[in-house]
């Protein structure tokens, strides 16, 4: 080890002007992590009240098709406003044609059955046979009233 002990009177060292990014890359990846974790949760964004169910979870498909009958009986597809007899086209485009994909029809616990039962017409026309009905989990043990 070797000091200089110099007696010039100067300053000997030299400044640095570079800037050390690497606590800026960790910072970003720690954000990209977040985002990619949070970005799935957060794909229909229809403000719905949603039923209780005590059926077990099913895994969720990876893109899932939402149909969704909102409380003044509007539907959406996803999160655009569809008008009931363009859904069958609509669902062709979100779909790309593929009558097999299933369909996750989530109502309002407000909607009438006879209006879910419409939307339920509108998609076995449109050929679509693979309905799913999308509830909330039961947190409590046993049924509700």
């Amino acid at each position: 080890m070797a000091v200089n002990l110099g007696s010039n009177g100067g300053d000997d060292l030299v400044e640095n002007a570079e800037i050390n990014i690497t606590p800026f890359i960790d910072v970003i990846l720690v954000l990209m992590i977040i985002f990619m974790v949070a970005a799935p949760l957060s794909t229909v964004g229809v403000p719905v009240e949603l039923p209780t169910s005590s059926a077990p979870q099913q895994p969720r498909p990876d893109k899932p098709v939402y149909v969704s009958i909102k409380s003044d009986l509007s539907v959406t597809l996803g999160e655009d406003a569809v008008a009931r007899p363009n859904l069958g086209t609509a669902l062709d485009d979100a779909t790309k044609g593929n009558k097999d994909e299933r369909i996750f029809l989530r109502a309002d616990k407000g909607v009438p059955y006879g209006e879910l039962m419409q939307v339920m017409n509108l998609l076995r026309s449109a050929g679509y046979l693979k309905v799913g009905l999308v509830g909330l989990e039961e947190t409590s043990g046993g049924a509700q009233p």
